[in-house]
């Protein structure tokens, strides 16, 4: 039997993204996808705001690995429909944003929401139902802050819920604080972060790395098990024990 890829724990600033965790609203586990930060240049210097790291449930992998099997970790950074096979796929994914500088929910909710009604306008996909999810996720965050060190938690499930959650430290609760029914707004937090014009690229680096990796995994093994017997053969010719 192949083993399994080795999942291990992504650091950003002060924050530790750990490999495995478990994630609210969900009874899955959720393997670290990738993490990185979100910046900006302002006065010539680069200034991170939030840490982000994307989790994929552990079916993910194979999923993922019948379309992209054999691809470099470079040639899945460059590829927009690689980021939206992760958007779209099948399978629930959860992502921890967590606060390098403090910010309030009203901040977070009105420029996330801002960003999903323009690119939902430019589509033509802006509805009664947008609307009043829009307002749900508003509501959701109004009457939060978010001091350096605490996140904001959204697991993604394919069949069109978003739960979302907060944290003040590490501890990840088993219930969400609101559940919102909207496929497009579901899909569309995850692909502000690693779609197109995701706001981390870094997290985006990451994931293709990392899923390049895995998706990749079983060969690597394979290739270094031959090699391995190879050298054997030659030593056991040349008259080595």
């Amino acid at each position: 039997m192949v083993p399994s890829p080795p999942v291990t724990a992504v650091a950003v600033e002060d924050y530790v993204f750990p490999p495995t965790v478990k994630a609210p609203g969900s009874d899955k586990s959720f393997l670290l996808g990738g993490a990185g930060e979100r910046g900006l240049e302002i006065s010539g210097k680069f200034i991170k705001f939030t840490a982000i790291g994307v989790y994929l449930e552990e079916d993910a992998i194979p999923s993922l690995a019948v379309r992209w099997k054999g691809k470099s970790a470079e040639e899945l950074s460059d590829s927009v429909e690689f980021f939206r096979d992760i958007v779209t796929g099948p399978f629930e994914k959860f992502m921890r944003v967590t606060m390098i500088l403090p910010l309030t929910g009203k901040q977070y909710s009105e420029k996330v929401t801002e960003n999903c009604v323009a690119f939902w306008k430019s589509v033509g996909i802006y509805t009664d139902a947008e609307a009043k999810a829009v307002e749900q996720f508003v509501e959701a965050f109004k009457d939060e802050n978010f001091p350096p060190g605490s996140s904001i938690l959204f697991t993604q499930s394919p069949l069109g819920s978003l739960t979302i959650a907060f944290s003040k430290h590490d501890s990840i609760q088993e219930v969400g604080t609101a559940v919102i029914q909207n496929k497009h707004l579901s899909e569309a937090i995850l692909e502000s972060m690693i779609g197109k014009h995701g706001v981390s690229p870094a997290a985006k680096q990451s994931l293709a790395a990392r899923i390049s990796e895995w998706v990749n995994y079983e060969e690597l093994i394979g290739e270094e098990n031959g090699a391995a017997a190879g050298e054997e053969k030659l030593e056991i010719e040349n008259g080595k024990p």
